[in-house]
């Protein structure tokens, strides 16, 4: 018997033909034999009035905009194809981050303390043979999903919406005046949201079957036995590149057990490996990184995954009336593979946002557009995506990725917590990426000149678009930021663009960030 199918087989869930069925769909996206759905569809007649002023589709964080909008006052139905229940496994987020929901009247200070599973400190940051780094207070919090899921939902029942489990997605028709969701017994909305994640049938359609730009594949487990369990690792690598890929890895301490991830970032290529490959490499090299055998683990639950990323993010859609958020939207950078945190974080911006549509009437597909746009402190993450993952025919020292994250790193909390902290909770400001690039410049000169053809020229005259877009963002921000009253005597839906213009530059340049 394998190793992989000695730890999964006894585990509850059928792990390990989940594992293979999500093998199938990895093997599919990457050879380009996934089908592209035709879900949407226009339809130039008008419809009655519609029942709902939103409906969204998927619950897992669908839900926590959908009570918003509802304690909101408006209309709102949510669909979610299951039950509408949090998984078992924590999820990770610092605890200033966490805070917006009470600030958005979602949870009491009581029930964000109760939602709190575990929290922890210090955390580690960890690369070859460099200097162990530690940090506190970033990812240290560990929220229990199922309450977490549960008390929204409660919340969002008691404002008024309705919720509509065990019911599919199965397609809608674009009105001139609203949506015709097929689903159930079928709803009429003025605006469609979609929260159905990464592998969302909309998103898929608008995207008409474009290949990822990149792929974070993931796998883990959850499991007691650790002798030390009072820290965590918020990136960790201690292998060279071996056969392609770097291997990083995570760990934090859970309610029940100790939760250890193993992730790489890769391209979509055929010839990439299984996420059945790189379990059974996780099991492997787990001993070695935690300095355990596995005979001593009790483990609890497996964790698997891959995750598609875009250049083409935040995800617009063409057709009006319809918003993707979330996963389904690829509002987080290339190097998160969760959308919980980003979820969380844009959760105030698109709660006021969508309000001020639904306010406006702004649901003509440019309008709703200012709702999920371009986002140069994003975009800028994909060069250090580009910098830990290696192509297919690259041919890179062993050591070479270990050395230059240490060398950043190293270079980042030389800099101070300002420039630190806001990087690994996945917010890039210019002034601290500028200060990061002149210091690596200046104290490892060689190590850029090691980059810039590891990582591409293409790839590099992008990155400085960017760069100078986050810029000048950054500059222009402050400008404007103290200016709506001048706006309120413009047409309504000028008022609504001013609004969206403005979040834009706020959030993608990070200043809706603070310690």
């Amino acid at each position: 018997m394998r190793l992989i199918e000695k730890i999964l087989s006894p585990l509850p869930g059928d792990m390990l033909a989940r594992l293979h069925q999500a093998d199938q769909q990895w093997h599919a996206l990457r050879h380009g034999t996934l089908p592209i759905p035709n879900v949407i569809k226009p339809d130039g007649e008008p419809l009655s009035l519609p029942d709902w002023d939103a409906v969204i589709c998927g619950g897992t964080l669908g839900i926590m905009l959908g009570a918003a909008l509802a304690q909101s006052g408006w209309r709102v139905a949510l669909i979610e194809r299951g039950q509408l229940r949090g998984r078992d496994q924590e999820w990770n987020i610092s605890r200033r981050e966490l805070t917006e929901l009470v600030e958005l009247g979602l949870l009491t200070p009581e029930e964000l303390e109760q939602a709190i599973a575990t929290e922890y400190n210090p955390a580690r940051i960890s690369f070859g043979g460099g200097k162990d780094l530690w940090v506190r207070d970033v990812l240290n919090v560990g929220v229990d999903p199922v309450y977490l899921l549960e008390t929204l939902k409660q919340k969002f029942l008691a404002a008024g919406g309705h919720l509509l489990e065990h019911t599919a997605f199965s397609g809608a028709v674009i009105h001139p005046n609203g949506v015709n969701i097929l689903a159930g017994e079928g709803l009429q909305a003025r605006l469609l949201i979609d929260a159905m994640g990464h592998f969302s049938p909309i998103a898929r359609q608008a995207r008409n079957g474009q290949p990822p730009d990149a792929v974070c594949l993931v796998v883990g487990t959850c499991a007691t036995g650790y002798s030390h369990n009072e820290t965590g690792d918020l990136i960790a690598s201690f292998t060279p590149i071996q056969d392609q890929r770097q291997y990083f890895w995570e760990a934090f301490p859970a309610r029940d057990g100790r939760t250890t991830y193993l992730f790489t970032y890769l391209d979509a290529k055929p010839n990439r490996p299984s996420l059945e490959t790189l379990f059974e490499d996780y099991l492997n090299l787990l001993p070695q990184y935690q300095s355990i055998t596995l005979e001593q683990l009790e483990i609890k639950r497996a964790l698997f995954g891959f995750f598609p990323c875009y250049r083409n993010s935040p995800l617009q859609y063409p057709w009006g009336r319809s918003l993707a958020v979330g996963d389904s939207s690829g509002n987080q950078s290339p190097l998160s593979f969760g959308g919980f945190g980003a979820m969380i974080r844009h959760l105030p911006r698109l709660t006021e946002g969508i309000d001020d549509a639904l306010r406006s009437d702004c649901l003509d597909a440019q309008s709703l557009g200012w709702l999920q746009p371009y986002q140069p402190n994003l975009s800028v993450t994909w060069l250090f995506q580009k910098s830990m993952s290696v192509g297919l025919n690259q041919q890179l020292p062993a050591e070479r990725i270990n050395e230059t994250l240490a060398a950043i790193f190293q270079d980042m909390a030389s800099l101070g917590e300002a420039t630190l902290k806001p990087f690994l909770q996945d917010v890039v400001q210019f002034p601290a990426l500028a200060k990061t690039l002149l210091k690596t410049s200046v104290v490892h000169p060689n190590l850029v000149a090691k980059i810039i053809p590891q990582v591409g020229p293409i790839e590099l005259v992008r990155w400085l678009g960017h760069y100078g877009n986050l810029a000048s963002s950054s500059v222009l921000y402050p400008l404007v930021s103290g200016t709506e009253p001048l706006t309120r005597t413009l047409p309504t839906d000028w008022q609504y663009r001013y609004r969206r213009w403005r979040d834009a530059l706020k959030y993608g340049t990070g200043r809706d960030y603070s310690q």
